[in-house]
């Protein structure tokens, strides 16, 4: 069963020893972000650092001539990943007998909306998301499928996994975050989800709803919530928060627009791609469901991508629905193996038997940048035993 680690280019530049140290972990491929958000992470083993701060969203590479005289570019990494960060790891991986896939974070950057507010999500309430670029767009969508076929299609790459390919909404981790003091289920981070910029305003209007109407009827029905209500969860949930009729035209209009999104970004990245490139989407199998695995429809995405890398951190059930929807696609099961992070490496050969079982034809490790030693050798040792 062929097995990924997730992996940073700062884990390995500098680090004579890093892509051997990856490589004997037992994994076939590694998955080098080119692509990526702002994040301070910890490098355990590097001999010149032990944290890195990337400062903003950026590409880990230099970019083309594509973005010349565009106002929505993907902006340069600073001294955390100077240079083509990208190729360099990439060279040292592929020189330890790795395969080397893109790892590429698209509808998820803070500075763009810091910097072009009318990109973002904008709330019920008229809040806006910085770190979520509203994907109704034209102009974003458009940047964001150049963004891809870039970014993914970096020398050396046999394949790509795009992450963030749909709406992003509230569930981000955003600076010191405070935004836990009242919990919300699937209910409610929908309708917190929910997007009120001009675009998404039109796009409802064409769903036959008063955008206007909307935002007030979701404002109510948030109200409890916020009260100390409990959060029914799931799509009767919302369903019985704004009424079954305005939550299927909301739902009609963010489905279209993510899995029209989708299909054109694939089909960029395979026109220009080399024949056998791989492209696969983290993905969710409830298509409401926003964030760094965008909910899809499992039929509809596999139609149109190789596979999905498929969230296993509450557990392997998540896969069934992909499994079932096509035989032959690549099911990458994604496990955390981080035991501060909440991963579980020393029980990860009993993981991935079971997500085996539930049709997992791939696993995926994350992270072995960040993981302590303890943490590795466990995941050698789970690998081993498979």
């Amino acid at each position: 069963m062929k097995a990924s680690t997730f992996v940073y280019p700062w884990d390995v530049n500098g680090d004579p020893e890093a892509a051997a140290r990856i490589a004997g972990l037992g994994v076939q491929q590694a998955t080098l972000a080119s692509a990526y958000h702002s994040t301070r992470a910890l490098t355990p083993r590097h001999p010149r650092h032990r944290i890195v701060t990337a400062e903003h969203a950026a590409v880990l590479y230099p970019t083309d001539s594509r973005w010349a005289g565009r106002e929505l570019r993907p902006y340069p990494a600073g001294d955390w990943a100077p240079g083509d960060a990208f190729g360099e790891a990439a060279a040292q991986l592929s020189g330890a007998g790795l395969d080397v896939h893109t790892w590429v974070v698209l509808a998820h950057n803070s500075r763009l909306g810091a910097e072009h507010p009318s990109t973002s999500v904008v709330n019920a309430y008229g809040d806006r998301y910085p770190w979520a670029p509203c994907i109704a767009q034209p102009a974003t969508r458009a940047y964001l499928v150049d963004l891809a076929v870039e970014a993914a299609l970096r020398p050396g790459a046999a394949g790509t996994e795009l992450e963030s390919l749909g709406w992003y909404g509230l569930q981000h981790l955003h600076a010191h975050d405070k935004t836990g003091g009242v919990p919300l289920g699937d209910a409610g981070m929908y309708l917190m989800a929910l997007c009120f910029c001009g675009t998404c305003r039109e796009g409802y209007g064409e769903q036959g709803l008063d955008a206007d109407a909307l935002a007030a009827a979701v404002r109510v029905a948030l109200e409890p919530l916020w009260q100390g209500a409990p959060d029914d969860g799931g799509w009767d949930g919302v369903e019985k928060l704004l009424g079954s009729e305005s939550a299927a035209a909301t739902r009609a209009w963010r489905d279209e627009t993510a899995r029209t999104l989708q299909e054109t970004a694939v089909r960029a990245v395979r026109a220009a791609a080399p024949e056998g490139f791989q492209i696969l989407l983290h993905a969710d199998p409830v298509s409401y469901h926003v964030g760094a695995n965008p909910g899809v429809d499992p039929e509809h995405i596999l139609s149109v991508a190789d596979g999905v890398v498929v969230p296993c951190a509450g557990g392997p059930d998540l896969l069934t629905p992909f499994a079932r929807a096509r035989a032959d696609a690549v099911i990458a099961a994604n496990f955390p193996v981080v035991s501060a992070m909440g991963g579980s490496p020393g029980t990860l050969a009993a993981d991935v038997a079971r997500a085996r079982e539930l049709g997992a034809s791939e696993v995926r490790l994350y992270h072995a940048g960040l993981a302590s030693d303890g943490d590795l050798s466990a995941i050698r040792e789970g690998l081993a035993a498979l």
